[in-house]
């Protein structure tokens, strides 16, 4: 008789930690295609805004050790301030701040 008692209390137990883990879950998985859409454009676009600043401090080593010359230079800043722009447009169409591209990595600090 107590092992039924306890199967009981084991069933009710078990019942209990798979409502927490679906509660769990719903908090962590946002099923909403306007979230998963905004969530994919935040890493695309961190991605982004990540690699456009190593090209930029590259341009500047570059610029600095002398080794473009001034039409490269023209170029260069002409093509970072396009692709600045078209960041800003896209940040506006995604509802998003640059602020928002700066993941935080835990213990590590932020990305950017």
């Amino acid at each position: 008789m107590s092992s039924s008692v306890d199967e009981i209390v084991h069933e009710s137990d078990f019942t209990e930690d798979i409502s927490n883990l679906n509660d769990s879950f719903k908090n962590r998985i946002n099923a909403d295609p306007k979230g998963v859409q905004q969530g994919l454009a935040k890493l695309v676009l961190t991605l982004i805004e990540l690699l456009r600043k190593l090209m930029e401090k590259q341009a500047m080593r570059r610029i600095e050790n002398g080794t473009v010359n001034d039409e490269e230079i023209e170029k260069l800043g002409e093509a970072f301030m396009n692709l600045e722009l078209k960041m800003a447009e896209l940040l506006e169409a995604f509802d998003l701040t640059e602020e928002d591209l700066n993941i935080d990595l835990g213990p590590l600090g932020n990305l950017m």
